[in-house]
């Protein structure tokens, strides 16, 4: 299992145990992008690069600084 952070901009866009899946923006790193563009993740090398693009939505929090969702990915 791997988790990866995500940044959401709007609350109730995702709720926990929702089944999700991901675009990838591919350049010199990979982000990536919850579909249909409601959250987006950092910047991951090569050698972090997802092998799935589903996964499920573990956690939705909001902090001061914005919302963040943490999905689990089952690789």
């Amino acid at each position: 299992m791997r988790l990866i952070e995500f940044k959401m901009e709007r609350p109730g866009l995702l709720k926990e145990g929702q089944d999700v899946t991901v675009s990838e923006l591919a350049g010199t790193s990979y982000n990536y992008i919850i579909d249909p563009a409601v959250a987006m993740s950092g910047c991951y090398s090569a050698g972090q690069r997802l092998q799935t693009n589903h996964g499920i939505v573990k956690e939705v929090k909001e902090t001061d600084r914005g919302f963040y969702v943490t999905v689990e990915f089952n690789e």
